[in-house]
């Protein structure tokens, strides 16, 4: 989860440092005189890569199913990268427009990453932590990119005596925070190719030549005398034991057939012979049998929730910056309140720069602490049909902020963030976990998290498309807060569309069906156990003892 953790975090750092400045950066390319227009070319700006994502998605999951989730991660890694070298050098909008799309097409991580994080966790009760890893690295990415994105653009304008008028950085004035965000994309793309691992359940037994050189530069590296070599050394003898290491006591509930051959997985493939390492290289890979459907009601169900999520979110995380960065009109004598206004917030690209990183900032911290907790005593159907009831209400108010004085201002800009970051920061995990546990095969969750990304990539797209639309046209008519509000309509139909979402049972419920009782006093246990039951102390020390008997 860590390896997979760093080489994701490159891309939202990547995606998020141009919204500081798309709307400038549109600006400046003179292709309109008309300040209304600016953000529909914006939002175009930023759908080109959802809708090229949208056309590729499902391809790049099916794609991992056959040939593995570490391919494709990394192409779509290297994809981000070249893409946004060609954004920083983009001298029109079409080119602009031509990078973005790039980008998109080559990059089908957002599904991926959901399946490879799925096939990490083998334990339900582990899911709600599980899933607040990706999110918390995306917040982190919404902290650096945007203050990157925000503080890098223009250079010339604020450093003049570094970055000097008629060079390069004069000539292409968005390229500097770009090449920042390539630097972070092929970081993680190293990290990568040398450090991740496999889990398709199938391809994770061949040989990886990258994780090779990644060891091999690690032994180098440290030492044969280090204290991390002397670490690895002792848990391998047994003097330290790793809690969940390879020993050959695994502990209850934890007992696979990737720990050892004689066992049978509930959920995982069933290993036809041992793996043996002395070999010549040639890796046994598993078998499964796949179900006959793979998408089942509930999963479509889900999906279709899951892209009228990413339409509104993607809405209003687009919008937001431009709205911040909306010139105030002045004009006040042909406002009819409660509904007729038109106004903006008239921010600068480092303020919002600035707004933005404090949003993921909080969101990480809502991520952390309030999801997982919240998660455990609500659960994740409930959860999601909570926050979905609780959209439309935030949506109604937002343009309502910028009626506020020029004092309270900033604190609206805050108390809005906040909002919007908790409900985003619960419903998105909540979504994925219920879409994972719906799954009938670990071997189908590529295919399944693809078509899922490609839906919510295709709403992620129309959203900036339809709300710039809709912006400009409020901005002439005198109605700033008509986006908005089409928007709290829709999502007044989700919340009606979440309470149809039910949650069959998973992978995870079978493994409880056939978990067999304490055995009582005489009664024998076999190995070939696939789960015991995880109960309290005693019970774990009595089927421990029995085991243990019956090996001397």
């Amino acid at each position: 989860m860590a390896i997979t953790a760093l080489c994701r975090i490159c891309e939202p750092i990547a995606f998020m440092s141009i919204f500081p400045y798309v709307y400038h950066m549109v600006k400046d390319f003179n292709i309109t005189n008309d300040e209304s227009k600016i953000s529909m070319y914006a939002g175009w700006v930023t759908s080109s890569f959802t809708l090229a994502e949208f056309l590729a998605g499902f391809l790049w999951g099916r794609l991992s199913d056959k040939i593995g989730r570490k391919p494709v991660l990394l192409t779509g890694m290297g994809g981000t990268g070249l893409s946004v070298i060609l954004f920083g050098f983009a001298p029109s909008l079409p080119v602009a427009l031509l990078a973005r799309a790039l980008g998109g097409i080559l990059n089908g991580n957002m599904g991926v990453l959901q399946t490879t994080v799925g096939e990490l966790v083998t334990v339900k009760e582990h899911q709600p932590r599980a899933y607040t890893v990706m999110p918390i690295v995306w917040c982190i990415g919404s902290i650096v990119g945007p203050m990157i994105g925000g503080t890098l653009a223009k250079p010339v304008d604020w450093i003049p005596t570094v970055f000097q008028p008629g060079s390069i950085w004069d000539r292409f004035p968005y390229l500097l925070p770009n090449l920042f965000s390539a630097m972070c994309v092929f970081f993680g793309l190293a990290v990568g190719f040398l450090f991740l691992e496999e889990t398709h359940a199938e391809k994770k037994y061949r040989r990886d030549r990258g994780v090779e050189l990644g060891r091999y530069l690690t032994s180098r590296l440290f030492g044969k005398n280090s204290c991390f070599r002397r670490r690895l050394r002792r848990g391998k003898n047994g003097e330290d034991q790793p809690l969940l290491g390879e020993t050959d006591e695994s502990l209850p509930g934890y007992r696979t057939a990737d720990g050892s051959p004689e066992l049978t997985s509930v959920e995982g493939p069933i290993m036809q012979k041992p793996l043996d390492l002395e070999s010549t290289g040639e890796m046994v890979e598993a078998q499964s049998e796949k179900p006959e459907r793979t998408f089942t009601k509930p999963i479509i169900f889900i999906i279709i929730n899951y892209g009228l999520l990413a339409f509104h979110t993607m809405t209003l995380d687009s919008l937001l910056p431009v709205f911040l960065s909306t010139e105030p009109t002045g004009t006040h004598d042909s406002w009819s309140l409660p509904f007729k206004f038109a106004d903006g917030f008239g921010y600068d690209t480092r303020t919002v720069g600035i707004i933005l990183s404090i949003q993921g900032l909080y969101s990480m911290i809502s991520t952390s602490f309030f999801f997982p907790r919240i998660t455990g005593r609500l659960g994740a159907l409930r959860l999601f049909q909570i926050i979905s009831m609780s959209y439309p209400l935030l949506y109604f108010a937002t343009p309502y902020f910028v009626l506020l004085p020029s004092s309270l201002r900033m604190a609206g800009v805050y108390i809005l963030i906040i909002w919007k970051c908790t409900l985003a920061t619960m419903a998105y995990p909540s979504n994925a976990i219920l879409l994972i546990n719906s799954a009938p095969s670990t071997l189908m969750l590529g295919t399944i998290n693809g078509v899922a990304a490609s839906i919510a990539s295709l709403c992620r797209a129309m959203g900036p498309i339809v709300s710039g639309y809709l912006y400009t046209i409020g901005l002439r008519a005198g109605y700033c807060g008509m986006v908005w509000w089409f928007t709290a309509f829709v999502t007044i139909g989700a919340s009606f569309l979440s309470f149809g979402i039910t949650e069959p049972r998973g992978r995870f419920d079978g493994k409880e069906e056939i978990e067999e009782p304490v055995p009582a006093a005489g009664h024998s246990a076999t190995t070939t156990d696939a789960v015991e039951p995880v109960a309290a102390g005693p019970t774990i020390a009595i089927n421990l003892a029995t085991r243990t008997t019956q090996r001397d």
